[in-house]
């Protein structure tokens, strides 16, 4: 039998079966600009806190959460979906963990320095243990039904 041994060093990258691979990219002129990392807003005027504006302007229910409402990745996050998927609204979502400059930017907009993050109806609401405490106390269905009489 046949052990894998992999190595790692602080450069960015590893040894397995003898062979190094990479995971930064080099500054090599060859190396095609398909394949070199890019941030979509870099030539935009669009910034992360123009996004998260937009998102919870946009949208009754939005949830900055880690994964998505089809596949939570942490338990606050799961909750909060479950509670939310009670009122069968349209959840709207961002996974965080696809994006760390995201997640900052969502902090600083709302102030508030964990996650799951809901807002409802343009308000930032707090995380699933004040969602789920609004659930039980019948706020979160006033609060949803808020806009939708408007």
């Amino acid at each position: 039998m046949e052990y894998s041994r992999t190595t790692a060093s602080a450069s960015g990258s590893f040894l397995q079966h003898g062979m190094r691979f990479s995971t930064s990219v080099p500054n090599d002129p060859d190396t095609h600009d398909d394949f070199k990392p890019t941030n979509k807003l870099e030539n935009s005027e669009i910034t992360l806190k123009d996004i998260v504006e937009q998102d919870v302007k946009d949208n009754q229910v939005m949830i900055y959460m880690k994964g998505d409402p089809e596949q939570p990745r942490c338990g606050f996050s799961s909750l909060a979906v479950r509670v939310l998927s009670e009122y069968r609204v349209p959840i709207h979502s961002r996974n965080i963990l696809e994006d760390p400059e995201l997640k900052n930017a969502v902090k600083a907009f709302s102030m508030w320095p964990t996650f799951p993050q809901i807002f409802i109806n343009g308000e930032f609401i707090g995380g699933s243990d004040i969602i789920l405490n609004m659930h039980q106390n019948g706020e979160l269905k006033e609060k949803l039904k808020a806009k939708s009489s408007d």
